[in-house]
């Protein structure tokens, strides 16, 4: 068994890993949306997945996707594999947008669901989340279709080599 075929076992079982159950996060929310006496919980258990296994494993790839590069037999010319550099250049966009836009939304919306709201007036119905925080919701889910699409594209990249 070859160096190579070992980085290349690590880098597709870390891919599973680490972006299968970053799918689970649309039902997550979802069920936190509904229940919003848990949307705290559901939020704290998808941060916590992100930066416990997500994460780690992210970063993981992009070693054994370099450990690859150096190993591969016969050579790899950069220039003549123009799927790899759009793969690459998309999985960096993800690990940055991942890390400066979507952890602070989700740090945000775990910090603004972590005290209830307080009670309404006397006589008056309970008026629901504030604005600030549906709107946040409605950004970190966005992105996280973002990211899922990029996963997506970043597969597809991979396994066809299309161009």
């Amino acid at each position: 068994m070859t160096l190579f075929t070992v980085l290349l076992f690590v880098h597709v079982l870390g891919a599973i890993i680490a972006f299968g159950p970053s799918f689970a996060f649309s039902i997550i929310g979802a069920m936190g949306g509904k229940e919003p006496m848990h949307a705290n919980f559901a939020l704290r258990v998808t941060h916590r997945i992100a930066h416990g296994l997500l994460w780690p494993l992210a970063l993981l790839q992009g070693l054994t996707g370099i450990g690859l590069f150096l190993t591969i037999p016969g050579g790899i010319d950069l220039t003549k594999v123009f799927w790899l550099d759009v793969a690459v250049v998309l999985y960096l966009f993800a690990l940055g947008f991942s890390y400066f836009v979507q952890t602070p939304g989700l740090v945000k919306l775990i910090e603004m669901s972590s005290t209830p709201p307080p009670p309404p007036a006397p006589g008056a119905a309970p008026s629901g989340p504030p604005p600030e925080f549906m709107a946040l919701v409605k950004r970190v889910q966005q992105g996280g279709m973002v990211l899922g699409l990029l996963v997506v594209v970043i597969v597809f990249l991979m396994v066809t080599k299309p161009f």
